[in-house]
């Protein structure tokens, strides 16, 4: 029993962690790419919003260039070497679950100001305030995930120098399920009541103006349903990976008295979890076409462009050598 619990985990990495962030990495990385590129080249006049979405779609690029190395060494049972590379990948992965959801609260609360001021007159929805507001994000994500670092660092002097383990596997001076419990408060259950009281708000908001007006509102719905949308998402997907996480951590305590084929199988139900949190560098995309109304009609109008040059170019190279037979027949009639 204990060889069969103990292959578990080996197992989990190399035939679920390894093909999910590859899958991850194959979906989601075009989509945030086209998003950035789009940004960069196609938008000419930035809101408050675009400013938010873009530095989501860089966060969760950086993050995604990160999946295939990580997929590759699972695949292959191994684990990574270089201290800098281990230190490097687990920060911008925990950067990046918690500046997606921040991020996101931004997002809804700019379409919240939008429902309540159309005229964008409010000083949070001037680009000036939403610049501010985004240094301060990275700031803060930066100060929650900083003492990961010291743990990463005191891990690999220990006795696991040669792997490069999981936040939930670290060992150090610091008391790691505080931090981690700290950690799912203010990086993940604060941000979560911040999506939800932002969607009670523009409920509420949209509610009153249809009472006003007497008519249905319906040009502020979608906003409704977008900020809606995100906090479920975020619901579904980040819950379960912070609450096996902490009970996987409290799992490896003196005082738990767990077994090791115990402490095993919820460490493999943790892992079970990883990768669904880290879906929403996949599914964000989606929202970017749904809250950026400009932008989405920029990279749609961009995109008929280069089918229209496409066709255009297309019935002109096959018509050309008919052409060119022509007017060798007339020269030689000539």
């Amino acid at each position: 029993m204990g060889l069969k619990c103990s292959s578990v985990g080996d197992n989990l990495e190399k035939y679920y962690l390894s093909p999910s962030y590859a899958i991850e990495f194959c979906v989601g990385f075009p989509g945030n790419l086209m998003v950035v590129l789009g940004y960069i080249l196609c938008l000419q006049k930035w809101e408050s919003y675009n400013i938010y979405l873009f530095n989501l779609a860089v966060s969760d690029l950086i993050f995604l260039c990160t999946l295939p190395r990580l997929s590759y060494l699972y695949a292959n049972g191994q684990s990574e070497s270089n201290l800098h590379a281990c230190i490097v990948n687990r920060y911008v992965l925990h950067v990046n679950l918690y500046s997606s959801i921040l991020f996101m609260v931004w997002l809804s609360m700019d379409r919240f100001l939008l429902i309540q001021h159309p005229a964008r007159n409010h000083f949070l929805q001037s680009r000036r305030a939403a610049l501010v507001i985004t240094g301060l994000s990275w700031l803060a994500v930066n100060v929650e995930v900083a003492p990961m670092i010291a743990l990463m660092v005191q891990d690999q002097q220990g006795v696991n120098s040669s792997r490069c383990n999981d936040f939930a596997s670290l060992d150090g001076d610091i008391n790691l399920l505080a931090y981690s419990l700290g950690l799912t408060v203010t990086g993940y259950i604060i941000p979560l009541l911040g999506l939800c009281i932002f969607s009670i708000r523009i409920a509420n908001l949209l509610r009153m103006q249809e009472k006003a007006f007497q008519r249905r509102t319906t040009s502020y719905k979608r906003p409704l349903r977008v900020v809606t949308a995100a906090a479920v998402m975020f619901l579904i997907i980040y819950t379960p990976y912070h609450v096996l996480r902490n009970l996987r951590i409290a799992s490896q305590q003196v005082w738990a008295g767990l077994q090791s084929c115990e402490k095993t199988y919820i460490e493999g139900l943790y892992i079970m979890t990883r990768p669904l949190a880290f879906l929403h560098s996949v599914i964000n995309p989606v929202f970017y076409f749904f809250m950026g109304d400009q932008f989405r009609e920029l990279l749609l109008s961009k995109f008929r462009k280069l089918v229209g040059k496409t066709k255009q170019q297309g019935p002109a190279s096959m018509s050309s050598p008919m052409e060119n037979m022509q007017s060798t027949h007339v020269s030689q009639l000539t």
